[in-house]
């Protein structure tokens, strides 16, 4: 898996555990849904001052969208 889907899918696993749709995601991180969405789509080179945003917004450090994913693994 490319760096661009293992971020997404950190992304998007943090904010189905936190109960946020993308569109809550966007207004906490001020920036837009459809950006996030192609985030975690993995179509869109993340900014490090989003990932940075993002990271805030759901209470984790950075590093924690950076690991590895595993898209096996079963959701919440």
């Amino acid at each position: 898996m490319d760096t661009g889907k293992s971020i997404g899918g950190n992304i998007r696993r943090l904010r189905v555990a936190e109960g946020l749709s993308q569109e809550k995601l966007a207004l906490e991180a001020g920036i837009d849904r459809s950006y996030v969405g192609r985030i975690e789509r993995g179509t869109e080179n993340v900014t490090v001052s989003a990932l940075e945003t993002l990271a805030l917004v759901l209470d984790v450090p950075v590093a924690e969208l950076l690991n590895g994913f595993d898209d096996s693994a079963s959701w919440p």
